[in-house]
C-alpha cells in the first residue's frame, strides 16, 4: 500500500513529520517498509544539439544541469534546440510510473530524458519537450514532489488499504486529529436501466449513469498523487476509480454506457463461458466465477478485472460507474484460479467495508463531472447495504486480566471511539460495535489487542504484574510433556495450524473444518489432527534420503469453527530403524511397541487397559492398540495402514502414537508412581485358556485392574491348544501395604480369576 504525505493530511490534522508517522504506524501494526522522496526532474539548458546519424528525428543533446559537467541525452522532440531551458529527468526519476535509467539508444549513451508536459503531469501536451522560462534557475526542481509511504499490509487489516483508515489509526495514536469527510449519497434517479442480482455472493450493487462527458485528463492533484504511488494517470474516469480505490478502499469500475445493452446482471458464470479481459486475454470461466453481464454477455469478472467490451476510451461519451460489495472468498478463488491479481481483487479478497459503496459512488461521480462535465441521468441499486450486526460484550477490567497492566476505562473508551467504534453500556459492562471497515474485530480479545497496540506494547514491559494464570499453568504443563518426550530421544516437530482436507478425510472420520479463504490450496482446513502434518514430514524426509525419524509434536487441533472448539494433542512418529548400522550391535526396525513405550512413559504408572477394537482409518487393522481407563480412551498407537502409506508415497514403516487430549495425562511425574512398601513383594502365577485371537495385553490388563495392590503382570508362556483356543500364563506382582494372611491372598487370587473369566471370556487352566 502506497500513499503520499499530503494525501494523508486530507484526513489528518497533524504537525508530525513523515518519519514520526512511519515510526508510529510500524509500532502499532502497519510496517512502513520505505519512505520514498521522489527525485524531481530539474531545469536544464540545451547547449548543443546535433542530429543522430541514421535517424530522421533523434538528436544528441549536451545539457547544462547545474552540476558543472554537461550531460548527454538522446531526444526525439521536434522543438529541441540550443538555448532552450526544459525539464531533465535524471536517472532515478519516476516518469509515468517508470524509473529513468542510463542506457544506449541506437548505440549512443543517453544519461536521462527530456520531458514533455504530459510526462511531467502538468498538462496534456506531448508534441514536444516542455519549454520553461528563461529566468528559470538551472538545476532547480521542476515539480513539487511528495513523500511517499510504502507499507506492507497484513491480511487481517484491510482498513489499512484506504488512506482514511490509516489516518483514523494515527488519530487514535495521538498523532493528530481525524478530519471526518463530509460524505454524501446520490439521490435516486430512476431510468431505463436497473440491476438484477442472481447470486448471494453480491449483497449490494450500485451504479450511476452519466451522459454527455468529454474524456479529459484528471486534475493535477489526482494525477500527481497517482503518479507518486506508481499508477500511470490516463484520463479522469479511469483515474477516478483508481483514486477512490486508494482513498476510500472501495474498488470501482467504469463502463462505456453505449456498449452496455439492457440491464446489468450480477450472476455466476456458466461452465466454459468465454470472457475477454481489457488486456485482450481470453479466459474460460467456471460456474464458481462471479460476473457482471448485460443482455449480450459478460462485461467484467466481478471484483477482479473489466472486459474488453464496455471499456472506456477517449471516444466515450456516456459512462456507467459501478460500486459494489463482492464475497471475498468468491473473488479470491477466481483471482487465484486465473492468475489475475489487481488492486481491486487484492482489496475484495481481504474484505472491504461493505457500507461505503454509496459514498464511493457519490464521490467518484462528482470528481468525473468536475473534470469531464456531463449529467447523472440514472442511478440504481440491487440488494441492500449490509447492516452492522456485530455487538461485542466487553468489560474494561478484561484488559488488566489479559495484559497484566492497567489502563483507565476512560482511556480505553477514548481510544475505541477514535478508532470509530461505538461504545455503550455501564462502567463495568460495555457493548461495542466496531466500525464496518474493521472486519477483523469479532470477540472481546480483539478489543484488548486493539487497545494495547495503540496504548503501546512497551508499557506492558514497564508496568505488567506477572501472576500465574491458567494459560501459564498450561504452558508449564506442556513444557513438562515436551521434556519427557525429548528425554526419550524424540525430536520436536512444528507444523502450521492448517491441514489438507483430502488427507484428513483419509485419516479419520472427524469433522473437517474448512477455511473460507485458505492461504494455499493444499492447506484448506483448520487441522483436526496433527498426524497429517507429521506424515508430510515423513514423506518429505524419506524422499530426501532420511527414512529414520523419531518425532513428536504437541499442538492445537480444531473440533469446530468456534473459539472454544479446540484442544491440544500429542502425535508421536517413529520410522525406519532404531539406530544407524554399527558393527558392535544388531539393528532392528522400529515397531509399535516403541511408540507404546512412549505413551506408557507419559502415563507415570497409572493403571490402564489396552483395547484393539475399532482401529481408526490411519491404523493397520492388526497392529493397533488403544490405552484405556475404563471406557475412556487416553491414547492410541499403531502402524500406518499400508494403503495410506502407498497414497502418501511412504515406503518405510511408520509407527504412530496419538494422545487425543493432553489434559487427560497426569500432570505430576511422581504423583502416580508406586510408594515403596516395607513389605516384600509377593508373586502368583496364573494360566488361562482364551480364544486364539484374544490379545494377551487385555488379559493381563484385566488381571492388574482387579486390586490396587497388584502392580504388574508379565506374560511368561503362551501356546496354541488347537480348536481355536490358546493358553496364556502370566505372573502378577503384589505389593502389600500391611500384613497379608494366606486367607487374604486366597481372596485376591479368587478375585483375579473371577474378574478375568468374566471380562475376557476366559477359563482358568487347571494343569
Amino acid at each position: 500500500m502506497k500513499w503520499t504525505y499530503n494525501w494523508l493530511k486530507d484526513y489528518l490534522k497533524t504537525d508530525a513529520s513523515a518519519e514520526q508517522i512511519a515510526e508510529t504506524l510500524t509500532r502499532t501494526g502497519l510496517e512502513v517498509e520505505e519512505l520514498i522522496e521522489p527525485i524531481s526532474p530539474i531545469a536544464a539548458k540545451i547547449v548543443e544539439c546535433k542530429p543522430l546519424a541514421g535517424s530522421d528525428h533523434l538528436h544528441i543533446l549536451k545539457v547544462d544541469d547545474g552540476t558543472g559537467t554537461l550531460r548527454q541525452v538522446v531526444c526525439g522532440a521536434p522543438n529541441a534546440r540550443v538555448g532552450l531551458i526544459s525539464a531533465l529527468a535524471t536517472p532515478g526519476c519516476i516518469i509515468e510510473g517508470h524509473e529513468i535509467k542510463s542506457g544506449k539508444l541506437r548505440g549512443v549513451l543517453s544519461d536521462g530524458m527530456m520531458c514533455s508536459g504530459r510526462e511531467l503531469g502538468i498538462n496534456d501536451d506531448h508534441s514536444g519537450i516542455v519549454e520553461l522560462s528563461e529566468n528559470t534557475k538551472i538545476g532547480s526542481p521542476v515539480l513539487n514532489t511528495e513523500i511517499v509511504f510504502d507499507a506492507g499490509i497484513t491480511p487481517n487489516r484491510p482498513d489499512y488499504l484506504a488512506v482514511r483508515g490509516i489516518a483514523r489509526d494515527l488519530s487514535a495514536c495521538g498523532l493528530g486529529e481525524y478530519i471526518a469527510p463530509k460524505d454524501e449519497i446520490l439521490s435516486p434517479i430512476s431510468g431505463a436501466r436497473k440491476v438484477n442480482i442472481k447470486t448471494d455472493k453480491c449483497p449490494v450493487y450500485q451504479f450511476c449513469e452519466i451522459h454527455g462527458i468529454t474524456v479529459n485528463p484528471s486534475t493535477q492533484s489526482v494525477k500527481s498523487r497517482l503518479a507518486a504511488i506508481g499508477i500511470n494517470p490516463k484520463n479522469a474516469p479511469v483515474d477516478t476509480t483508481n483514486y477512490i480505490c486508494y482513498d476510500i478502499g472501495q474498488p470501482m469500475h467504469c463502463f462505456d454506457a453505449d456498449e452496455v445493452k439492457g440491464d446489468i446482471t450480477v450472476r455466476m458464470a456458466n461452465d466454459g463461458e468465454e470472457f475477454t479481459d481489457l488486456f485482450g486475454n481470453q479466459h474460460a470461466l467456471k460456474n464458481t466465477d462471479m460476473v457482471i453481464a448485460d443482455d449480450t454477455g459478460i462485461l467484467a469478472l466481478a471484483g477482479v478485472i473489466g472486459g474488453s467490451r464496455g471499456m472506456t476510451t477517449e471516444k466515450t461519451k456516456n459512462i456507467i460507474l459501478e460500486s459494489a460489495y463482492f464475497n471475498p472468498v468468491s473473488v479470491r478463488k477466481t483471482s487465484k484460479r486465473l492468475g489475475i491479481s489487481t488492486d481491486s481483487s487484492y482489496r475484495y479478497e481481504r474484505g472491504i467495508d461493505p457500507t461505503v459503496t454509496g459514498v464511493a459512488l457519490s464521490n467518484a461521480s462528482k470528481m468525473i463531472i468536475d473534470s469531464c462535465g456531463g449529467k447523472i441521468v440514472c442511478t440504481g441499486i440491487g440488494g441492500s447495504i449490509p447492516s452492522e450486526n456485530r455487538k461485542i460484550e466487553y468489560s474494561p477490567d478484561l484488559f488488566l486480566r489479559k495484559t497484566g497492566t492497567e489502563m483507565p476505562a476512560e482511556k480505553q473508551r477514548e481510544i475505541l471511539e477514535k478508532l470509530g467504534f461505538k461504545v455503550s453500556g455501564s462502567s463495568e459492562k460495555w457493548t461495542i460495535i466496531p466500525t464496518p471497515a474493521r472486519v477483523d474485530i469479532e470477540i472481546a480479545e480483539n478489543i484488548v489487542s486493539e487497545l494495547i497496540r495503540i496504548y503501546g506494547y512497551d508499557k506492558i514491559i514497564k508496568s505488567a504484574v506477572h501472576k500465574p494464570t491458567d494459560s501459564a499453568i498450561h504452558h508449564d504443563y506442556y513444557i513438562a510433556k515436551k521434556r519427557e518426550l525429548s528425554a526419550r530421544g524424540l525430536n520436536e516437530a512444528k507444523s502450521f495450524g492448517f491441514g489438507n482436507s483430502k488427507i484428513e478425510e483419509m485419516l479419520s472420520d472427524k469433522p473437517v473444518i474448512k477455511i473460507a479463504n485458505p492461504i494455499v490450496n493444499d492447506m484448506d482446513t483448520a487441522r483436526n489432527c496433527l498426524l497429517g502434518g507429521m506424515l508430510g514430514f515423513v514423506a518429505e524426509n524419506e524422499k530426501h534420503g532420511y527414512p529414520d525419524l523419531n518425532l513428536f509434536e504437541l499442538g492445537t487441533v480444531f473440533d469446530g469453527d468456534k473459539p472454544d472448539e479446540q484442544h491440544t494433542q500429542i502425535c508421536i512418529v517413529r520410522t525406519g530403524d532404531t539406530a544407524p548400522k554399527h558393527w558392535q550391535r544388531r539393528n532392528r526396525p522400529t515397531d509399535i511397541y516403541d511408540v507404546k513405550a512412549d505413551l506408557l512413559a507419559l502415563m507415570h504408572g497409572q493403571r490402564f487397559t489396552v483395547s484393539t477394537e475399532n482401529p481408526p482409518h490411519w491404523a493397520h487393522p492388526f497392529r493397533y492398540g488403544a490405552i484405556m481407563q475404563g471406557k475412556k480412551k487416553i491414547a492410541e498407537f499403531g502402524e500406518l495402514h499400508p494403503s495410506i502409506a502407498h497414497k502418501l508415497k511412504i515406503k518405510t514403516n511408520v509407527n504412530i502414537a496419538i494422545v487425543e487430549d493432553v489434559e487427560n495425562l497426569p500432570a505430576d511425574r511422581k504423583s502416580k508412581e508406586p510408594v515403596i512398601s516395607e513389605f516384600q513383594p509377593i508373586t502368583r502365577d496364573f494360566a488361562f485358556i482364551v480364544d486364539e485371537d484374544f490379545p494377551a495385553e487385555k488379559l493381563v490388563g484385566t488381571a492388574t485392574s482387579t486390586d490396587t495392590h497388584i502392580t504388574s503382570a508379565i506374560v511368561f508362556d503362551s501356546f496354541n491348544m488347537g480348536n481355536g483356543k490358546k493358553s496364556i500364563a502370566f505372573t502378577i506382582t503384589i505389593i502389600p501395604t500391611e500384613n497379608m494372611s494366606d486367607e487374604d491372598l486366597q481372596k485376591l487370587q479368587t478375585a483375579v480369576i473371577a474378574n478375568v473369566e468374566k471380562k475376557c471370556n476366559a477359563k482358568i487352566r487347571d494343569k
